[in-house]
């Protein structure tokens, strides 16, 4: 179940910021508009991959976050061919110890 969870975590994530990164090209590379459609499905599909998350919305949402940051910093080195620093991989880090906590806090 952990290993489910975090693949969609990780889907999740990827759906954002490939929604929000290709109208970044559009707005501040000049890329063309049309990077806009697939930019709004994406963005569609980040909103139903949150929906099928087991949990309740709000310890879902705050769970992904770690998630979508390790993400962006491997997005930053993969996509934007920039090595993150020590900083980001702490950042990260802290971010995903909190998901952690979220995730596998014993609940009552």
């Amino acid at each position: 179940m952990f290993a489910k969870t975090t693949a969609l975590f990780v889907a999740t994530a990827v759906a954002e910021i490939i929604g929000c990164y290709l109208p970044y090209l559009w707005l501040r590379k000049g890329g063309s508009a049309w990077l806009l459609l697939p930019a709004a499905i994406s963005l569609g599909a980040f909103a139903w991959l949150l929906s099928l998350h087991p949990t309740a919305a709000g310890r879902t949402y705050a769970a992904y976050g770690g998630v979508y940051v390790s993400t962006a910093v491997l997005w930053l080195w993969l996509v934007e061919k920039q090595q993150p620093d020590r900083w980001d991989v702490i950042g990260a880090s802290v971010c995903l110890v909190g998901m952690a906590i979220i995730v596998l806090g014993p609940r009552g």
